[in-house]
């Protein structure tokens, strides 16, 4: 059965991850750039996850899994090196109707992490349904040669831009011609080479912003 695509919005949410080792770290250290409110359940925390602890990024509730665990919990990991562990964490909360993902046990999962490229807004996920992580992988590295740096420069700035447009007021077929024509445009590749004063002529040419290249390079890098 082919998996429905989804993006989740997990800001202020609370996520239970069962387990303390490399795999849970990668699975915090993604979560926290979302938001997410994580709460532990394990033996040992790896040096890295101590040290959230500490920062008070994380909470480390207990050593043992126990359903009591789950209330007013929205998403579940099971990230243990015990297959039973993870089924038994998996099996309890889809009883309470939650969303939860046993690492590397498709079969007790409702949901799967696909291979993630990111370039700031911008998201691609690579997904092959479970059937080989690796694949995904492989794929997600390949789309990471073919979208640079630079798509992240090209988002910040289309953001700014659209924001701007909307509040001019003009009608829904202007604001398509201009998006359509900035996605269009060579404005990335002018980004990639950073010339702000080419890429702030050619956004004003297609919409009188009146914007200095100054202002698109920090609409861009956000850096001033």
């Amino acid at each position: 059965m082919p998996y429905y695509p989804v993006f989740l919005n997990l800001e202020g949410k609370s996520v239970l991850i069962v387990g303390g080792g490399k795999v849970a770290q990668r699975k915090v250290e993604t979560l926290l750039e979302c938001g997410a409110i994580i709460q532990l359940v394990a033996r040992e925390l790896t040096p890295a996850l101590e040290k959230f602890k500490a920062q008070q990024r994380v909470a480390h509730l207990a050593m043992e899994f126990q359903d009591a665990q789950l209330k007013d919990v929205f998403m579940v990991i099971a990230a243990t090196d015990d297959a039973a562990l993870n089924q038994k964490v998996s099996k309890a909360a889809r009883a309470r109707g939650l969303l939860v993902n046993a690492v590397d046990q498709p079969a007790d999962c409702n949901f799967i992490v696909p291979a993630v490229l990111r370039r700031g807004g911008l998201q691609i996920a690579v997904s092959t349904s479970g059937q080989s992580p690796a694949l995904a992988k492989k794929i997600r590295e390949v789309l990471e040669r073919e979208f640079g740096e630079e798509y992240e420069l090209l988002i910040n700035l289309m953001g700014r831009i659209r924001s701007a447009v909307l509040n001019q007021g003009f009608s829904q077929e202007t604001n398509q011609r201009i998006f359509e024509q900035l996605a269009d445009s060579v404005l990335l590749q002018v980004l990639a080479q950073k010339e702000w004063t080419k890429a702030a002529k050619m956004v004003n040419q297609i919409v009188p912003l009146n914007w200095s290249a100054e202002a698109i390079k920090h609409y861009s890098t956000g850096k001033g």
